[in-house]
């Protein structure tokens, strides 16, 4: 009948795939829960698979009682909120002449932006411009070097310039300034690119260890993600107190620190994923 689904091969082998995809996929995620709600003798023995055995949150309470953990998860969410905020803001403005086609050295400028991708000038030049600024050990360091990222300028650049050019014509005309024209048209209009280009911000900062163990020499200022690396790398034989302390099992430490680690991340991305679908600009304008 006309409307109903078909059964195909091709379907029944995209679905087998998207499902062994979607396993692969959230399996890891219910195995490191499991495994951090577990009791030390089940997870010893390699006997947790995808259930929680003994079930407590010994885990969780010893990670918690450890001063770094909920100081460097305090030191992460600072950075990201400020990382993004700037990375946001800075990509939103520097994009918006860049797509205007009578901005005088137009293709100049991305010219110059472009091999920026390409040609990177390496740790020890970018150490030493952040360390002759005075920035080595603050939160500047981490966020004002990779203030834009070229990869996500260029995509708000080219969302900018399939915007309808008639609002902007109109709003001059009216006498607005080009600030106001992107504050208060331009911006709003660019809910799903923003909320894109703003999701990859949060996740690179909310990520990042490398950066900080470069810039940052003051322990009480690395964030999670560092002290995180330290538990899964040099914990066992190390003298780490998280995994030490009453007994636990280090992988049940390292997995509750993860699944700590995840939970802002779940918890943002259902409310960024609404703006991702296209369509916003679709009936902003009459005519």
């Amino acid at each position: 009948m006309v409307g109903q689904p078909r059964f195909t091969l091709f379907g029944a082998i995209n679905g087998l795939l998207l499902i062994a995809l979607a396993i692969s996929t959230v399996y890891p995620v219910i195995y490191i829960l499991a495994v951090s709600l577990s009791d030390t003798a089940f997870v010893t023995q390699g006997k947790v698979w995808l259930w929680p055995m003994g079930f407590n949150l010994d885990a969780y309470s010893e990670v918690l009682s450890d001063h770094r953990i909920p100081r460097a998860y305090v030191n992460t969410i600072f950075y990201t909120a400020l990382g993004t905020f700037i990375n946001v803001l800075v990509t939103a403005v520097a994009a918006y002449p860049l797509s205007q086609r009578g901005f005088f050295g137009r293709k100049y400028f991305m010219l110059a932006i472009v091999i920026t991708m390409f040609l990177n000038p390496g740790i020890i030049p970018n150490y030493m411009i952040v360390k002759e600024l005075g920035m080595i050990n603050s939160v500047w360091a981490l966020v004002i070097p990779n203030a834009i990222w070229t990869f996500e300028l260029i995509i708000l650049k080219s969302f900018y310039e399939n915007m309808s050019t008639q609002i902007r014509e109109a709003a001059l005309i009216d006498g607005a300034s080009e600030f106001r024209i992107l504050f208060n048209m331009v911006i709003p209009l660019s809910k799903p690119a923003l909320a894109s280009i703003g999701l990859f911000y949060f996740m690179g900062h909310w990520n990042s260890f490398f950066l900080p163990m470069i810039y940052l020499t003051n322990q009480d200022m690395y964030p999670l993600q560092v002290v995180l690396r330290g538990m899964l790398i040099f914990s066992e034989g190390n003298n780490s107190g998280l995994v030490d302390a009453a007994a636990l099992a280090p992988q049940a430490m390292k997995n509750a620190t993860i699944v700590l680690s995840m939970i802002p991340v779940l918890m943002i991305y259902p409310f960024a994923q609404k703006y991702f679908a296209k369509g916003v600009m679709l009936g902003s304008e009459k005519g």
